[in-house]
Formats: structure tokens, sequence, C-alpha cells
């Protein structure tokens, strides 16, 4: 592991996170170039999302699931990151209609029912984007819209992840719809991790 992908664990606070990833930005797809994640994501949003929603991708790095969604013929993409580097990055990849710097787990700049589904791919570890996150994505996706997300198997039981995606169907604001088989993520720096994806749907508002 590099000094500089391993820092990015070792944040604070999300300004400190977001310096950090400035810092990494420029090399980021080299670090973690065999990264399947994004792809393995996608295979699932395409059962459920139309390629004319308008989709969020939250925690959008570099662009590289934006980047898979466009090459699957989605347009209409607007990604969200802390990182004001790593959006720089992601403004390359020419594939986002808008790009926005905001934090998850506070609130966002978009109305209620703005988007028709929410992807976050590698988004939801240690010491990135919290579970409460997940009240405010509800809130600005439309009800019968998707979100649709990672997590390693191990965090989703150890953390309050399992209790908050749980509270959320207990109050009626999304249903699960289908969880992906665990696969290797093939991170080149993090090797042996593996990931699944979740997919919800958005019944009203959080």
């Amino acid at each position: 592991m590099t000094s500089k992908v391993g820092a990015v664990f070792e944040a604070n606070t999300p300004q400190e996170l977001a310096e950090r990833y400035d810092d990494l930005a420029e090399s980021y797809d080299d670090e973690l170039a065999t990264d399947v994640s994004p792809q393995r994501a996608v295979e699932l949003l395409v059962r459920y999302v139309a390629s004319e929603a308008r989709i969020l991708d939250a925690g959008c790095g570099t662009g590289k699931v934006g980047q898979v969604l466009y090459e699957r013929g989605y347009r209409n993409l607007e990604g969200l990151d802390l990182s004001r580097g790593m959006l720089r990055e992601a403004r390359k990849k020419n594939c986002y209609v808008a790009l926005h710097q905001q934090i998850l787990g506070e609130r966002l700049a978009f109305p209620t029912g703005a988007f028709d589904a929410v992807l976050s791919v590698g988004v939801f570890v240690h010491g990135h984007a919290p579970s409460s996150s997940f009240d405010d994505l509800t809130r600005v996706t439309r009800p019968g819209g998707h979100i649709i997300f990672t997590l390693r198997p191990e965090f989703y039981a150890a953390t309050d992840f399992k209790d908050k995606m749980a509270a959320l169907t207990d109050a009626g604001t999304w249903r699960w719809v289908e969880t992906g088989e665990p696969f290797d993520a093939s991170f080149k720096e993090f090797p042996g991790i593996n990931l699944q994806v979740w997919v919800y749907e958005v019944i009203r508002a959080a």
C-alpha cells in the first residue's frame, strides 16, 4: 500500500479526508487500476434503471463508475464528491453533465426526489461516508427509484450499517431488492478484499 492510499483511511474529519484525496487524485486511477467493482455494480444497476434516468454517482472520485455507465449508454449522469481534486479528474472523463462538491452525511443541495437512481461504489468504507448518508440519499431519490451501493460483508456486519439499513426498511423508507454475491474487488493495493452490491428501492423520502 502506498503512503498516499493508506493516508485516506487515517483521516479524522471530512476536510482532512478531502485534502488527502486531493493529494492522491492524479495517481488514483493507476493506484487502483485493477478495481472491478464499478463494472459489477453497473451490472446490477442496468437491471433496474433505464438508460435515460437521471443518476447521481455519489462519491464519484475520479469518475471510474461514470465512465462505465457512459459506456453502457447512460448519459444523464451527475457526480458528487468531497474532494475538489477528484472532481477535477472526473471532469476529464467527459461523462458527467454536472459535478458537485458536497459531503455525504450532510444535507445535500438537491431537491427532494431529484434523481431516478443513486450509485455509490467504494464509498461506504472505514473513515469515509457514514451510514447516516442514506437518510439524504433516500430523500433525493424519487419514490420508485433505486439506491445501489457496495459494502464489504464484514463491514456491513460489524458496523452500524446493518442497523441503519434495517431501520430504513422498518420505517418504510426503502425496500430491499437484491444483494449480489461477494466478489473479489481485485484492488491493486488491497488484495483479498471482497465486496457485495446492494440494491434498494426507495418508497418515500426519509
